[in-house]
């Protein structure tokens, strides 16, 4: 019998024993050649515990202290960089939906070699509005993929986003916290319950902190935020 996380693959996007989408090499499993998947650009050893952001040591930086999130800690395995970037454009922009079983695949080998339990996984929702223009929210295969390798319940309807904000891409820092400020809403109580939130990209992380929020105000125990990449943001 396949395994939940190959289900999801085969289901979603057939991607195995094909050409490589960087370089075309025939027969690669998951879409990407070893050599490529090796050119991604990794999340280096040094990092913020919290926020993932790179850093001189393992030590909180200075803006979790001063304005810690509201989620205990964002797991990731790349930076956004070349390649990467450029699968997740096409996905997102180019409406390359065959490319999303490689991305969910990058993003469940990283989850299996770092073991971590929570008892519900969800993608971070679009609104109403960015739905209906993109046609698909590709934090859902992502999602996907971690809940099918944590073994642990997926759900795409506990929260949704109460408005369409502003691009996050446009603001500063500041107006990013402002901008996502109480935009999700959860359905029910979840109390004394792990949350994983998944998103593609984290950047300044004020998204997933709003989302973190207001699960913790429906009584989440910890909310930990999984993205497949960290994009750096001016300190500032």
């Amino acid at each position: 019998m396949l395994s939940n996380i190959k289900r999801i693959f085969i289901d979603n996007c057939s991607i195995f024993n094909q050409h490589c989408l960087l370089c075309n090499r025939r027969n690669c499993h998951a879409g990407l050649c070893n050599g490529c998947k090796a050119s991604l650009p990794a999340l280096p050893p040094m990092y913020c515990p919290i926020c993932a952001e790179p850093a001189l040591t393992r030590d909180i930086c200075g803006f979790c202290l001063r304005h810690p999130p509201a989620f205990d800690a964002i797991h990731t395995p790349y930076l956004f960089g070349y390649p990467l970037n450029a699968i997740i454009y096409a996905v997102k922009y180019g409406k390359r939906l065959e490319m999303t079983g490689v991305l969910a695949a990058l993003m469940a080998e990283f989850a299996q070699k770092h073991p971590f339990s929570s008892d519900i996984v969800i993608p971070v929702p679009l609104s109403k509005e960015r739905l209906a223009e993109r046609g698909f929210n590709q934090s859902i295969p992502l999602a996907q993929a971690i809940a099918a390798t944590m073994q642990s319940r997926f759900s795409t309807t506990l929260c949704w986003r109460k408005r369409n904000t502003v691009p996050q891409a446009s603001l500063g820092r500041a107006e990013r916290s402002r901008n996502v400020r109480h935009a999700f809403g959860v359905k029910q109580r979840i109390d004394g319950l792990s949350v994983a939130i998944v998103d593609d990209v984290a950047t300044s992380g004020a998204t997933l902190s709003a989302l973190a929020e207001i699960l913790k105000k429906q009584g989440a125990k910890r909310v930990d935020a999984w993205v497949l990449c960290r994009a750096s943001f001016p300190k500032t």
